[in-house]
């Protein structure tokens, strides 16, 4: 292991001790804060209650999640250069099957992202499906195959969090708690930090399956 991942593995390590450490001085209420929750969901912008938790209750949750995949990403690439994928021609029938395949998944992912307001579904879902996409046309069309430190690749990792923090910003500067939404604004801002979230959780798990960002393709 490189002293990078070395340095990786004992801050991890040590933060699972702190938190292991924390648990049993934390409170523990049978009841817990559903009920505040569903009292608040009018309020909130969606009706689907995780949602309401994930994108605006607890919503800086929901960003640090998606720092945490940032984090991933940056500490698969501290280990080096990926080995160079193989290209090639891919058999027909998975061609054939793909491009089928492919579009459907793209709208089923659409349908997740717009749904969550109102149901299971929402960005993570949307995004490792577009993901799982991203990873089957690549397998399909190899020789077409993107760099993994492509920037494009790399603008839409970031554009989840920047998105987040840039409305976090700006709730701030209006005066509002950080991620209190505007009143009326909530539910366009939430399909908007959802979306760019989609587009992030989708780059990074495709930019992981090219092997961190650093491998090129041959």
């Amino acid at each position: 292991m490189t002293r990078p991942g070395i340095v990786l593995a004992g801050l991890a390590a040590a933060t699972a001790a702190v938190l292991l450490a924390a648990l049993p001085g934390l409170p523990w209420s049978a009841q817990g804060i559903g009920p505040m929750a569903l009292a608040l969901l009018p309020e909130s912008g969606v009706s689907n209650p995780v949602t309401a938790v994930l994108l605006n209750f607890r919503a800086y949750d929901t960003l640090l999640e998606l720092v945490v995949l940032l984090l991933a990403l940056l500490g698969v690439r501290s280990l080096g250069s990926a080995p160079p994928l193989e290209t090639g021609a891919a058999p027909v029938l998975l061609q054939a099957l793909v491009a089928w395949l492919a579009p459907a998944l793209v709208v089923v992912a659409g349908f997740l992202l717009w749904i969550g307001a109102k149901a299971p579904g929402g960005a993570f879902q949307a995004g490792a499906l577009l993901g799982a996409v991203a990873i089957l046309l690549a397998q399909a069309a190899p020789d077409r195959l993107p760099s993994a430190g492509a920037r494009p690749l790399d603008l839409a990792a970031v554009l989840g969090p920047a998105v987040f923090l840039a409305v976090a910003a700006a709730s701030a500067a209006a005066g509002q708690t950080v991620l209190q939404y505007p009143p009326g604004w909530a539910p366009a801002l939430i399909l908007l930090i959802e979306a760019a979230a989609t587009l992030s959780i989708a780059a990074v798990l495709f930019v992981l399956f090219l092997g961190g960002g650093q491998g090129r393709r041959t």
